[in-house]
């Protein structure tokens, strides 16, 4: 109590000093309170937003409707999902709409709508038959998809990376991973005998596997960003025709569209890695013949034989 009444007293003394100035309030007077006033959103950061949170509506439709048994329409919600999620990032970028509030929720959704509802519908339709193991897949392609997305966002962030690594993926991407897994019951759709805990389950478990391997692994995947930014003037009405054709085939043909373009998928693998070995090399032709090269001592002026008197000569001339 003691020390505490001395430093009052203290304080007191310094308050009544001359040069001490106390700050004074005018009677009746309150501060005013200033109204925090939101920024306003344009449209063109919403609209990407807006197609993201409907590709993550259509992933969890098509959980619900695995386990309700129908897995066409489940089919139907995991390809309509990725054909939102390849328009959103496209529009943010033409929009220049883009930001981080938009990157972080396309990952998220991402991760519900390409990792954990495949995983769940590949589940429902064969692997419980396998009870304990076939759980053990649909978790294992799950936590793969969250570990690929997750490596996407870190590798944005690397300045090392060069340009041309940009026209490839590490490791196949999520949606593609998607859409490749469900391939056993494009097969069934399409008339393969199906019996439970037989020799297509089994299959199914070891193809689970393996594409969510493909998913954390290091190869390099073609990524396809650069197609469709530019379209030759030329180019304007067969473009056109084809998209019109490819929707119009996935409408009346989907599963025999899905598995040929699964199989095609698939095939083409081995012609990334080939394409990335090439720019590997050549971007280190590149950087060998960007390398200094070591200058040749200039040659000594006529006449010169001794050095000037009073300066030492280096052992060495470099």
């Amino acid at each position: 109590m003691e020390g505490a009444a001395e430093k009052r007293y203290i304080v007191a003394m310094a308050m009544n000093q001359p040069g001490f100035d106390r700050p004074r309030r005018r009677p009746g007077l309150r501060p005013r309170l200033r109204h925090r006033r939101f920024r306003r959103i344009p449209v063109r950061i919403l609209a990407p937003n807006v197609i993201t949170l409907l590709a993550l509506c259509a992933g969890l439709t098509g959980i619900r409707m695995a386990f309700e048994g129908n897995y066409t329409f489940a089919l139907y919600a995991i390809v309509f999902a990725a054909i939102l999620d390849g328009i959103d990032g496209r529009l943010a970028r033409f929009l220049k709409g883009t930001s981080r509030f938009g990157a972080e929720l396309d990952s998220l959704a991402d991760f519900v709508n390409f990792g954990v509802a495949p995983a769940l519908i590949i589940y429902f339709w064969g692997l419980h038959d396998l009870k304990s193991a076939g759980w053990i897949a649909a978790m294992a392609f799950a936590i793969c998809a969250g570990l690929r997305l997750a490596r996407f966002n870190v590798m944005l962030d690397d300045p090392d990376r060069p340009a041309w690594a940009s026209n490839f993926f590490v490791g196949m991407p999520a949606p593609a991973g998607a859409i490749t897994v469900l391939l056993p019951i494009y097969a069934w759709l399409l008339g393969v005998e199906y019996k439970p805990a037989g020799l297509l389950t089994w299959l199914t478990l070891l193809y689970t596997l393996g594409i969510a391997s493909l998913m954390v692994s290091r190869l390099p995947v073609f990524s396809g960003k650069r197609i469709g930014t530019w379209v030759p003037p030329d180019m304007v009405g067969p473009v056109i025709l084809i998209v019109v054709l490819f929707f119009a085939i996935l409408f009346f043909y989907p599963w025999e569209l899905l598995t040929a373009g699964t199989l095609a998928y698939l095939a083409s693998l081995p012609f990334g890695w080939l394409s990335y070995r090439e720019y590997e090399r050549r971007s280190r032709q590149n950087r060998a013949e960007a390398a200094p090269v070591a200058t040749q001592s200039p040659p000594l002026a006529a006449g010169l034989t001794q050095p000037p008197a009073g300066e030492d000569r280096p052992s060495r001339l470099n």
